[in-house]
């Protein structure tokens, strides 16, 4: 039985694998596609928590009046004078 040293890892002779062009141009297509499956993935959660926050602000916020702007044309005049030369 041999046990093995440090040594014997330290020196042992590199592995070489050789792979072809055409496979090694395959796989990085594969790997792309995949990143793009992943950042496709992520875009939806994210459009959809978008939508989350925006009904949440939609309840937070009060519920807007048809005409508010129009309301500071609404005040009543101070005086009969400012009543007959307004308007």
């Amino acid at each position: 039985m041999y046990n093995y040293s440090l040594f014997d890892s330290f020196f042992a002779p590199t592995r070489v694998i050789v792979v072809s062009e055409e496979r090694l141009r395959q796989k990085e297509i594969e790997l792309k596609e995949n990143q793009i499956k992943v950042i496709d993935n992520r875009i939806d959660e994210l459009a959809k928590y978008r939508l989350e926050v925006q009904a949440e602000l939609r309840e937070l916020r009060p519920a807007e009046r048809p005409g508010k702007d129009m309301d500071n044309l609404d005040v009543e005049p101070s005086s009969l004078e400012e009543a007959l030369t307004s308007g």
